[in-house]
């Protein structure tokens, strides 16, 4: 059933070059297992989750069908998932992603959490950077301009709307922020050291680009002074 499940996925995301296509999805699969065996999850519940949790990402497919999930449900009845799985992946689903959270809805349940600890930790990082990258360069945006500084505390409708920007700013407005929202044990532990390499990555990325002010700026955004741009 997993498999077949995939392979629906597949099709549907298989050309993507955002950073939200399969290969992302599988990034998130092997972790959300990983977290799976350690928090005591269901491991199916968790793989279908992990699956399907960005086919109908509103940055791919639109609002209407992040709330309706029109992709999921439809690949869960093609595959002929059991009515009381397919409500708990649906339900899950529903819960998972940085839009959400900024709307105050989190995941309830612990196969939930495990899918959105490893979706957030698929985004930071080293692979986060690339995969801010890989979304930016497809819409046309730079990784740094130094004089585009972040949009920091976006509402839910401010950040789902945003679409000029850098990966830099990006940094900032979003993946400097996920380490406070994992919900497990598991996705806490992996998320400290991808957060530190973000941090890392960013001051020698302004002292190689001679960009002081930008330090200054990561400084105080560290030590939670509401950095205002120069």
């Amino acid at each position: 059933m997993t498999e077949e499940v995939r392979k629906q996925v597949c099709r549907l995301l298989g050309k993507d070059n955002s950073g939200h296509g399969m290969e992302h999805v599988e990034r998130v699969l092997k972790m959300s297992l990983k977290f799976a065996k350690t928090e005591k999850a269901d491991e199916e519940t968790v793989a279908l989750t992990a699956l399907l949790h960005d086919v109908d990402d509103y940055k791919l497919f639109g609002v209407k069908d992040d709330d309706k999930l029109t992709n999921a449900e439809k690949i869960l009845e093609q595959c002929s998932v059991a009515g009381s799985i397919k409500e708990q992946v649906l339900n899950a689903v529903k819960t998972i992603g940085y839009s959400k959270r900024l709307k105050g809805i989190s995941p309830v349940t612990l196969e939930g959490m495990i899918v959105s600890d490893a979706d957030m930790c698929d985004s930071i990082g080293a692979t986060g950077i690339l995969r801010s990258y890989q979304y930016n360069l497809a819409h046309g945006n730079l990784f740094f301009d130094k004089n585009i500084f972040p949009a920091l505390n976006m509402s839910a409708a401010d950040y789902m709307a945003k679409k000029s920007g850098t990966v830099v700013t990006h940094m900032f407005e979003k993946l400097l922020k996920l380490k406070s929202l994992m919900l497990t044990d598991s996705g806490k532990k992996e998320a400290i050291e991808r957060h530190e390499i973000m941090i890392k990555f960013l001051y020698r990325f302004f002292e190689e680009e001679n960009v002081p002010e930008w330090i200054d700026y990561l400084d105080k955004y560290l030590n939670n002074q509401n950095p205002m741009s120069p």
